[in-house]
């Protein structure tokens, strides 16, 4: 969950770490800290507190230092303040440690091997730097870290200075992600690609369990028993201008409005002629199987439940979809003729790592889908298959979430008897989006007016409920406003007592087959006093309607009908004062169980 950052090169180590760490903000930014080593001092100073990156930035903006190391934190171990803010030291104060992920036995090593340490810190992190230093005492510094390694239990990626050593970075990970990307400047190691933008030509994105030893012009791999690995770095191609905002005033809206080019880069990447580009082994394993699992988490797993109808209606086989973190620890009984889609924008999802590995160990077949092809989970899986949704800054999904359905939508179309001209629904849904996102006035005019109140709810039946569970997961994570998408007709099984004196009652409608039926529901909270918002098609629109959009193909209207929604979370977290892109307690890639 958190963002780290090292470098060590003939550049400014400073500016290259405080740089990248704001990049990586979304995946963490309660703390902020950064060690460096002071050129005119000749000693390592480390600063941090609480807040943004913007902090260290005030701080250290005098320092010329050619090496570093940088963290901005999502909490795990310990509450939010500048004690528990990475990075940390061991007892000597001789190593200096930043950290993403969870050390589980923590509590157990610190018994068994450090009982005389004082501590100053709640965090797991710390006790990685005292045994480091515990080590030290008998063996090298090398050889201090791997064994420290051996004894770990969890997830982790790990920076490393020595301060003895201002010439050497020593990094590790299992789990987390973790980056190495060089050009003839130097070394930079981080948790995500972004940060490597501007700084690498090339790039190796590390193994589990790998330990790395960083100098300016040199950097070796190990196992952990310290038996050199051999590697090839790949060419780095990057995109600088896609991690930037523009014209917009936050990520969130730019990536709102890259929907459309998504629709039609996915297109690109997969379709030529109207033939679908698919590896033939995956659509041989996936017609082969008698039953399709989709795990996924959060945005992504209602992403599968809409993939769920499209696959079942296109193919006529069976579709389960189970939250990742759920399937983990509670598995239900499976197929064994079984395949697996796993979806994640990030393909660093932790708890769907876990379900892998289960999965793994069983013999199934599995598929990523994500928007990162370089990520963990597309190496692992036996399959995987790249959304070409770019770089997604703001924490809330927005983009990835309307190319994860686009995904599922081809790859179920790849398995049908192709009725459907596929270029062509794909397109129109595309140019339907676009001409949707050239005025947005309306939802803010809709938001001003109805979206000022402490709970709010969407509705919907099918697919439709679907997107309203997407829906309300917007509106809640960046507005803060409690929401809740409920299936139309179970409200009047207990959820209508929810309803209030001006409660806002947004209904999808997007198919004919339950155009009556929702509108009489949503009839239903209008008697308890709420306030009703329609979001519906031009075939189906009546007088009163709010959001009328245009009609495209009935197993492509979530990715249409989910952009008011989007919009409607985005104005309303606006006119409410809050951060939009970083909303408090979330981090966007969740490499935490």
């Amino acid at each position: 969950m958190c963002g780290i950052v090292g470098y060590i090169g003939s550049s400014n180590a400073r500016n290259i770490i405080i740089e990248g760490l704001e990049k990586l903000e979304y995946r963490g930014y309660d703390s902020a800290g950064i060690t460096l080593y002071n050129l005119s001092s000749n000693l390592f100073n480390i600063y941090k507190d609480i807040g943004r990156v913007s902090t260290l930035s005030k701080t250290t903006h005098n320092i010329l230092s050619n090496i570093g190391i940088g963290h901005t934190r999502w909490a795990t171990h310990g509450k939010v303040n500048a004690v528990n803010a990475h990075p940390h030291q061991s007892s000597s104060g001789r190593y200096i440690i930043v950290h993403n992920g969870v050390i589980e036995n923590f509590k157990q090593l610190k018994n068994q091997y450090l009982k005389n340490h004082t501590f100053i810190s709640e965090t797991d992190t710390e006790v990685i730097a005292h045994l480091i230093d515990s080590f030290s005492t008998i063996m090298d510094v090398e050889k201090s870290i791997v064994s420290t390694l051996n004894l770990l239990q969890g997830s982790y990626a790990l920076l490393i200075i020595d301060n003895k050593d201002p010439n050497t970075i020593y990094a590790a990970k299992n789990k987390p992600p973790l980056i190495i990307g060089k050009d003839e400047e130097g070394v930079t190691i981080t948790s995500d690609i972004l940060a490597l933008a501007g700084y690498a030509k090339t790039y190796h994105v590390l193994a589990d369990k790998t330990f790395v030893v960083s100098q300016k012009d040199s950097v070796k791999l190990y196992d952990y028993d310290l038996n050199e690995i051999q590697v090839q770095f790949e060419e780095f191609n990057f995109d600088i201008k896609s991690s930037e905002k523009g014209i917009f005033e936050h990520f969130m809206l730019k990536e709102i409005h890259e929907q459309p080019t998504v629709i039609r880069r996915i297109m690109k990447g997969y379709i030529h002629d109207s033939s679908i580009n698919i590896n033939q082994s995956l659509l041989n394993d996936l017609k082969q199987s008698s039953r399709i699992y989709i795990l996924a988490a959060g945005t992504s797993m209602h992403a599968g439940i809409v993939g769920k109808k499209i696959i079942e209606d296109l193919i006529k086989k069976p579709v389960e979809v189970h939250i990742a973190s759920e399937f983990a620890y509670n598995t239900p009984l499976i197929d064994p003729n079984a395949f697996f889609i796993l979806i994640s924008q990030s393909g660093e999802t932790a708890d769907l790592r876990t379900c892998l590995t289960k999965l793994k160990k069983q013999d199934y077949k599995t598929l990523t889908i994500t928007n990162v092809i370089t990520s963990t989970l597309a190496r692992e899986s036996l399959y995987a298959l790249e959304i070409f949704a770019g770089p997604e800054i703001a924490v809330a999904s927005t983009k990835a979430y309307v190319a994860q359905i686009a995904m599922l939508f081809i790859l179920a179309y790849a398995l049908s008897d192709k009725a459907i001209d596929i270029q062509y629904e794909l397109s129109k849904t595309a140019q339907a989006m676009e001409n949707f996102l050239l005025s947005d006035s309306h939802i803010r005019d809709l938001v001003v007016k109805y979206i000022n109140t402490k709970h709010a709810f969407y509705i919907g039946r099918g697919m439709d409920y679907a997107t309203s569970l997407e829906a309300a997961l917007k509106l809640k994570e960046i507005s803060y406003i409690h929401t809740e998408g409920f299936a139309a007709g179970e409200l009047k099984h207990g959820t209508i007592a929810l309803i209030e004196d001006k409660t806002p009652v947004i209904a999808i409608i997007s198919h004919e087959s339950i155009n009556l039926n929702t509108r009489s529901n949503l009839e239903e909270t209008v008697s308890r006093g709420a306030i009703p918002i329609v979001i519906t098609l031009e075939s189906l629109k009546s007088d009163g309607d709010d959001i009328i959009l245009e009609d495209v193909h009935p197993l492509l209207t979530p990715i249409l009908t989910i952009l008011p929604a989007q919009l409607i979370a985005y104005y309303a977290s606006y006119e409410l004062g809050y951060d939009i892109d970083k909303p408090r307690n979330l981090a966007k890639s969740v490499t935490v169980e």
